[in-house]
């Protein structure tokens, strides 16, 4: 079975493991490939320069919600972020998105960035990778005001509602750890419910590690057991729902 781990951020200065012992361990179960996920321009610089020195690593740039405040008005940043989007092995945008369960940034300024990311993802014709928190509404009043995006909406763990606005705009949904040990029957319902050309998997590493590792820092092969738990949930066959899963990751980003 072939695994693929679209979201994780092994890549960065705190990890707290060895990246290249947790790319061994991930291949040694069938996770083979993965995505690292910058949060903001130097994260971003640091996530392209992994993925360039690996194999089977790619990359994503980003200005998470919470840094917004950093960006607004600095067209220098912003230039820098243009070009670096045009590196090798970079798949993606993100992530990018509104965050109001802390709001580290203004619901202003988060808006302000999220629509510079996804005009750089159209201009050059990248998905992207959503993070949104407590703010669906105006983040789809954002998106629905473009054409053409494509991606998906990271750490999903919300309802069926959610799912229904996420799957009529064609997007995927990325889904990790929490579903291992929420209590939430809302959310597992929604995670069952989902198509399966729609799921893909990741462990947003080094957080969310799923049960039965919790307490441990998240790493690629713990991919396995969110998709085993994911694949009883939904009363299908592990080697189909990796299959599925795997294709849909290369699809969506093009790998």
């Amino acid at each position: 079975m072939e695994f693929i781990d679209t979201h994780c951020h092994i890549h960065s200065s705190d990890y707290g493991l060895v990246a290249e012992e947790v790319i061994k361990n991930g291949q040694g179960v069938g996770v083979n490939t993965a995505i690292v996920v910058g949060t903001d321009l130097e994260d971003s610089h640091l996530a392209v320069k992994f993925s360039q020195s690996h194999d089977n690593i790619y990359s994503s740039i980003g200005l998470h919600p919470h840094e917004a405040k950093l960006y607004v008005g600095e067209e220098e940043k912003l230039n820098d972020f243009k070009k670096l989007a045009l590196s090798n092995k970079v798949v993606a945008i993100g992530e990018c998105g509104l965050d109001y369960h802390y709001k580290h940034s203004s619901a202003d300024n988060q808006k302000e960035i999220l629509r510079f990311q996804l005009n750089v993802a159209k201009e050059i014709n990248l998905p992207l990778i959503f993070h949104v928190r407590e703010a669906f509404d105006d983040f789809w009043h954002i998106f629905d005001e473009f054409k053409g995006l494509r991606g998906v909406i990271h750490s999903f763990s919300a309802s069926n509602r959610e799912l229904d606005q996420i799957m009529s705009r064609g997007l995927y949904i990325g889904l990790n750890g929490i579903m291992t040990f929420t209590k939430n029957q809302t959310q597992l319902d929604a995670a069952k419910a989902a198509p399966l050309n729609r799921i893909v998997l990741e462990t947003d590493s080094p957080f969310l590690t799923p049960a039965p590792h919790r307490g441990t820092i998240a790493q690629l092969k713990h991919v396995t057991n969110i998709a085993d738990f994911l694949a009883k949930l939904r009363e299908e066959s592990i080697d189909e729902f990796s299959q599925a899963t795997t294709n849909n990751a290369k699809t969506l980003f093009n790998i």
